[in-house]
């Protein structure tokens, strides 16, 4: 082992000891007496942080939290963005078998507690015997009790390299841009190109739709579409057309006042807003007899936003969102002033959408009240931005960076993928790509309107 490699696993390992192992800095010494005229050693440095690297865990809610070597990191929760934390001040109880970590949320910036005690912990779920407990104190999300282990397996590792190659900077690995794994582009898309031309793309075939059209909407398997073709012949009335993949036919569904179609998750439906007896009201039809479609719900709405399962459909009007069932009947309701705050700008042309795998997690795309810092400098009030709200928790996290003015927001089938139409400083909108953790935002095509089948 080279000299400076085995130097500093040696340090690392005196570190490790002092910190981890408080009953070795109990042990007393025998040290010789000390000459008159000597000078007083300082006190050694005491740490107050215990462990090095720990992972503490609870169920109902399930929840993650691990704890590195300056303190907490990032929480977890199944169905959620992770919640990356700055760590804080550290008190260590003086019986030296507790300690209280502080920490930031640092996408609401919320403080938050996690209270560690040196303890048998059973998590309820299995026969393990855990080391610690481990209490987690956030304002929005509420008290979340657990157990906590060492994390031996994250230990940082030493790598014994020659001396020549310790430094080089081009034998290092950049850091990743995102530590979202497992995801992978959609192979379905439809969109409006740089030509206001419709295109739905599979694979690596595309095909041109429609010289112009509105509203699109891809089926979940990615062969159909529909869009909203207007007729300037006919004044206000418009056509919601379906157009087939594979035959490269269109037909139309629905002539009328109709806009916002959206598929049921299974394909079978289609959910519309229809204007009958000057009302905007939610009509569906089913796509094997389109010829018989019937109201839904016949009070008035702004704006249809999708549907949540395959018998919930959430809608919009200035003061509420809707969660409308299957009889007509409204399930939930929600004060839309409580999901904006007061940052943002209630519009009837606002998209929210529901995350695909948790129906708590909405996505919202709407202007700024304030333009933030950074946004571009020909956006005005008009700046838009997209943000992520629990509507348990009550927990509002801005996805999109400010540099960007962001609108018409929408998830990937995997949940984890958002993208959304973009204008920068340039004045060009774009699609872009960005992770629900926001990060690794990206230009993702020349288009606008984007929408995601497979």
């Amino acid at each position: 082992m080279p000299l400076r490699a085995r130097s500093a696993f040696f340090a690392l390992v005196i570190l490790v000891a002092g910190v981890c192992s408080p009953a070795w800095a109990q042990a007393p010494t025998k040290k010789p007496p000390s000459s008159p005229t000597a000078p007083t050693a300082p006190a050694a440095p005491q740490s107050k942080h215990y462990p090095i690297l720990l992972l503490a865990s609870g169920n109902n809610p399930a929840w993650s939290l691990r704890i590195g070597q300056k303190g907490p990191e990032r929480l977890d929760r199944p169905g959620y963005p992770p919640i990356t934390l700055e760590p804080a001040e550290v008190a260590h109880d003086p019986s030296g078998d507790a300690w209280t970590y502080h920490a930031k949320d640092t996408g609401t910036g919320t403080a938050i507690t996690i209270h560690l005690s040196r303890e048998a912990c059973f998590d309820g779920m299995s026969a393990t015997k855990y080391t610690f407990r481990a209490v987690v104190e956030h304002p929005q999300l509420g008290t979340l009790s657990g157990c906590a282990r060492i994390a031996a397996e994250l230990f940082p590792r030493i790598t014994n390299q020659i001396d020549d190659d310790a430094d080089d900077a081009a034998k290092k690995k950049p850091a990743p841009e995102t530590t979202v794994t497992g995801s992978k582009p959609p192979t379905a898309v439809a969109y409006v190109n740089s030509a206001d031309k419709i295109v739905l793309s599979r694979g690596a075939v595309k095909k041109i739709v429609a010289p112009a059209g509105t509203d699109l909407a891809l089926s979940h398997d990615g062969k159909k579409l529909l869009y909203v073709r207007s007729d300037p012949k006919s004044g206000p009335e418009t056509t919601i057309v379906l157009y087939e993949f594979d035959t490269g036919r269109s037909r139309d569904l629905v002539h009328g006042n109709v806009r916002q179609p959206f598929w049921s998750p299974d394909d079978a439906r289609v959910a519309y807003l229809a204007n009958q007896d000057q009302k905007w009201q939610v009509w569906t039809l089913q796509v094997a007899t389109p010829e018989t479609p019937a109201p839904l719900y016949t009070n008035n709405i702004d704006a249809l936003q999708g549907w949540v399962d395959v018998h919930i459909l959430l809608a919009t009007d200035l003061q509420n969102a809707y969660w409308i069932a299957d009889d007509g009947k409204i399930s939930q309701t929600a004060l839309l002033q409580n999901i904006y705050g007061s940052s943002f700008q209630i519009r009837e042309s606002d998209a929210i959408r529901v995350n695909p795998g948790n129906p708590d997690l909405l996505l919202v795309s709407a202007n700024y009240t304030t333009p933030p810092p950074g946004a571009p400098a020909n956006a005005s009030h008009l700046s838009g931005g997209i943000f992520l709200y629990e509507l348990r928790a009550k927990r509002r996290v801005i996805l999109t960076p400010p540099d960007q003015s962001a609108s018409h927001g929408e998830w990937s089938q995997d949940g984890v993928q958002v993208f959304y139409t973009a204008r920068l400083s340039s004045g060009v909108p774009s699609t872009y790509r960005i992770f629900w953790d926001s990060s690794a935002p990206k230009r993702y095509v020349a288009a606008t309107s984007f929408v995601v089948g497979q």
